[in-house]
This record gives structure tokens, sequence and C-alpha cells, in this order.
């Protein structure tokens, strides 16, 4: 039996409007060319390159639908509307609600196009139901950054938190809002800090900062059992890392 869960915490919005995907195709750092081959994964940033916010965008229709976490919701559609200026779109928060899930997926829903162990997404005018999925545990194992945890509004670089490997940007579609500074970033020889698996022995609470040698090294996010996600000074990587009293190993590469 597949099992529909709400996922906690989302706000969908509608762009709609003749210049819907030209619009949003300036802005993202995704293609929305390819919301004809299914949903997308995308983010907006400042002009500076720093992340503001990360959703899925789902084409309904005449409508774009955004998928976006909620704490971000309300400036993002502010965001949107200051750079509407002249274009015929709409942009209107709407009464749905996202569903997960995983094994086989029903009608109307897509694979999560971040990775496919995460499972199953879908817009649905009816809430489902609790499904008891640790779905921090299948983020972690993943390693995929979540809204307002690993990735923080004003602060988070994209390329350092994993969208170049999570279909979060798209580096040929042309010019969107941040897009000098992360073609930049790319193309270093290497990045100096990023989002890291990581082995948690003993006890530490998300946002405890990570030293290595007694030096700072990061920080500790999401923990989910014995493995967490950690923001790390690639350079501080090493095998006497800390949180707290819990001992921090980075988790080998494939």
């Amino acid at each position: 039996m597949t099992v529909k869960e709400t996922a906690p915490g989302r706000k969908v919005l509608a762009i709609g409007g003749a210049d819907a995907a030209d619009f949003l195709q300036g802005l993202v750092t995704s293609d929305v060319r390819k919301l004809s081959e299914g949903p997308i994964y995308t983010a907006l940033l400042t002009p500076q390159g720093k992340y503001l916010a990360d959703f899925f965008l789902i084409q309904d229709g005449d409508r774009i639908l955004l998928d976006v976490a909620e704490p971000l919701a309300a400036d993002l559609r502010k965001r949107l509307a200051m750079y509407r200026l002249r274009a015929k779109v709409q942009i209107e928060e709407t009464e749905l609600y996202v569903l997960r899930g995983l094994g086989e997926a029903p009608e109307g829903a897509f694979a999560d196009p971040r990775d496919p162990a995460l499972g199953w997404r879908m817009i649905s005018a009816t809430p489902g139901e609790a499904s008891g999925t640790d779905w921090d545990s299948l983020r972690v194992e993943a390693a995929i950054p979540e809204s307002c945890v690993e990735l923080v509004p004003n602060e988070s670089y994209i390329l350092e938190h994993r969208f170049a490997d999570i279909g979060g940007v798209d580096f040929r579609k042309g010019c969107y809002v941040g897009q000098e500074v992360t073609a930049r970033m790319r193309h270093k020889t290497e990045l100096k800090k990023g989002l890291v698996q990581v082995e948690v022995e003993g006890a530490a609470e998300p946002g405890t900062p990570i030293t290595s040698g007694g030096k700072p090294a990061g920080t500790l996010h999401t923990v989910a059992g014995s493995r967490g996600l950690a923001y790390l000074r690639h350079d501080r990587i090493g095998p006497e890392m800390e949180a707290g009293g819990a001992r921090i190993r980075a988790v080998p590469k494939d």
C-alpha cells in the first residue's frame, strides 16, 4: 500500500501569466525550459551569488507551481514580485499540499529530482497521512542539504552544498541572478569549504561548532543516528575532529 505523507513545513506558490516561464528562466539556477521533461529542483540567489531559497518547479497546465519551505515563502514571493516589473506574471499563494512517499509512485507524483533515494513528491488538494519514515536519515545518507538547516539564506553558496551533484544548477542555461559568482566558483581549482557527510560518535546537537586539532573547522548540522551532515573547511578535515563531546569523522567519498 502506498502511503502519501504530507511534507511538513512546505508552501506552494503558483506562477501564472504569459511570461511565467521566461520570467523564471532569467532568475533561477536551473533551466526552466526542461519543465517539459518533468519537475526541476532549483534556487534563487542574491546578485552576489548567495543562497536565498531552494524549491521545486512543477508544470501545472498553463501555470508553474513552486514548492518551497514555508519559512522562505513570504520573502521569496516578495522578491519574485520585485523582479516582475512589466512582465505578464501573476504570483499567488495556494492552499495546495506537498505529499511525499517511498515505493511505487501514485498517479501525478514525480521522482524527487535531487536523488532517487528520497522517493517521490506530488502536489495535492488534500493532505496525506503520517508514514513514520525517517526522512532525515534518508537525506543524510544521500548528503542532501535542507532549507534553513544546512542552507542558510544570505549566507550559503550553493556549489558548497552539492547543487552541482543534485541537479540544482545548470551551467549551460545562460544568465540568472548570481550566475557570475557561481560560474567563478565552479572554475576554481577546488572549493575551500563544503557540505560533508560525517560519522558522529557520541552526543552533539545540530549547530555545534566542529574543531580539528583544536582549530575551528566548521559546523555540525543534521544528525541521524551515527551519521550527520557538516559544513567543513576542507583543509581542516582530519582524524582529530570534535563537536562538543562527540568525535567526528568525514565519510570517504565513493
